[in-house]
């Protein structure tokens, strides 16, 4: 280790990942230094109210002016977890102009305007590390960029919002309502009062965005995310995957798309309930923990699963790229740079190829299945099961179809919709994982 030579760190906020960083800093100060090969200590840290008491954190380090951190010559390196657009943008391409390497926990940030970011850190030839933007502590993002970069990605699938995976296990063990189990969530903190990031997909949509674009080597943003949420999951559909040998998650999904004599390869990435055997390594993964599915050409398939929120974990992940980044600071060299160099069109979601299962309120009446059947052979696409049970003059019919793609299921459920014995298509979910 470089005995005489200290790397100073300015921290931009100090919330619930933010003081856990500076905590972990202080406790491990010994260890850290001696993995990065040069000392690592706090010069400023960045907050919105000097009143907070912050246990552990010295108050003389606290400051509201963020802008003097990002500016000041003194400090070598900036970790960003204040969360949000902006000021987060401007401050993280500031601090690389003045030549500081930045740590970022911030999935919003990097879903829309990564592509800047990772330009402006290749303009001032510094480090910008983010494995703490996606599923907290677990080992992803590098070993996409890294270990996997000689290796074709194929697909990529994961469980990456711990707030869905805990109502939606809470449904299937339970068989809480959706409006039970997001209340539990929210009394044990797994929720925010406002949950609407979480259950409408869209902090998994900005982390899906990230996902694609090391896996496929293109810019994605979240806007180009096909996005559902799981508000309209209800202990009925839960109960039916359960008896059908499935349980419901929240996926993301981003996976290249099958050619069919076109030269052009594209990728889909979307975010939406799905319904998986629980046989698939998936199922297992329970309340707030998080999982990423990888399937490569030549490596097959890979888990990664952990804790993927919470201020010790997302810590953890922090703290392992300042240790990476010091490192390639102290030694004079960069870490690998983002690659989007394959530049992929990203198909809209009729593109996909998943299959569906169909619930229906239908006449109990003879014909039915048979006109069902009809429909569905009419729009290119194939029933694998059908479950019907009676309710006296009406019955609940159960459509499990073949691999389409998802515009010709979406054909056939608008058609399905239409014809006279059926009296309600009741929910359709899109179901991954049978081979």
């Amino acid at each position: 280790m470089s005995e005489d030579r200290v790397l100073r760190v300015g921290l931009l906020g100090a919330g619930v990942v933010g003081a856990e960083v500076a905590r972990l800093m202080v406790a491990n100060q010994v260890d850290l230094a001696a993995r990065a090969g040069v000392g690592l200590i706090i010069s400023k840290i960045a907050v919105r109210d000097l009143t907070v008491d912050r246990p552990g954190i010295d108050p003389a380090l606290l400051t509201t002016d963020a802008e003097s951190i990002v500016a000041d010559p003194e400090i070598d390196l900036v970790i960003e977890v204040m969360g949000g657009i902006e000021p987060a943008r401007t401050l993280i391409l500031t601090a690389m102009a003045q030549g500081k390497a930045v740590v970022t926990a911030n999935k919003a940030l990097l879903a829309k305007h990564g592509a800047e970011l990772f330009h402006a850190s290749d303009l001032a030839d510094v480090d910008f590390y983010y494995e703490a933007a996606v599923a907290g502590a677990i080992p992803i993002l590098r070993p996409l960029a890294e270990s996997l970069v000689g290796d074709h990605v194929e697909r990529v699938m994961g469980i990456i919002n711990g707030t869905t995976n805990y109502i939606l296990t809470k449904m299937h063990e339970t068989g809480a309502s959706f409006q039970g189990a997001l209340l539990e969530a929210q009394s044990l903190g797994y929720a925010e009062a406002d949950p609407t990031a979480d259950i409408d997909g869209f902090d998994a949509a900005a982390k899906a965005a990230i996902l694609a674009g090391l896996a496929f080597h293109t810019q994605v943003t979240d806007e180009d995310v096909y996005r559902e949420g799981i508000r309209a999951i209800t202990a009925d559909d839960v109960s039916v995957a359960k008896a059908m040998g499935f349980v419901i998650k929240l996926l993301a999904i981003a996976e290249a798309n099958e050619l069919h004599g076109s030269t052009e390869e594209t990728i889909s990435v979307r975010v939406h309930p799905t319904m998986i055997p629980v046989t698939h390594p998936l199922a297992s993964v329970r309340e707030a923990f998080n999982a990423v599915y990888v399937q490569c050409e030549s490596a097959g398939e890979l888990m990664f699963y952990g804790r993927g929120a919470g201020g010790t974990p997302t810590a953890s992940a922090i703290l392992g790229d300042l240790v990476a980044v010091a490192r390639n600071r102290n030694e004079g060299s960069l870490g690998p740079t983002e690659t989007d160099y394959a530049d992929l069109d990203i198909a809209p979601i009729g593109v996909s190829r998943t299959r569906y299962l169909v619930r229906m309120d239908v006449a109990d009446v003879p014909g039915v299945l048979a006109a069902v059947a009809s429909t569905v052979a009419k729009n290119d696409v194939s029933i694998l099961t059908v479950r019907q049970e009676g309710r006296g003059a009406d019955a609940e019919l159960v459509v499990l179809t073949h691999i389409a793609t998802e515009a010709a299921l979406a054909n056939t459920v608008r058609d399905l919709r239409e014809l006279a014995v059926v009296q309600r298509v009741v929910s359709v979910i899109r179901v991954e994982g049978l081979i």
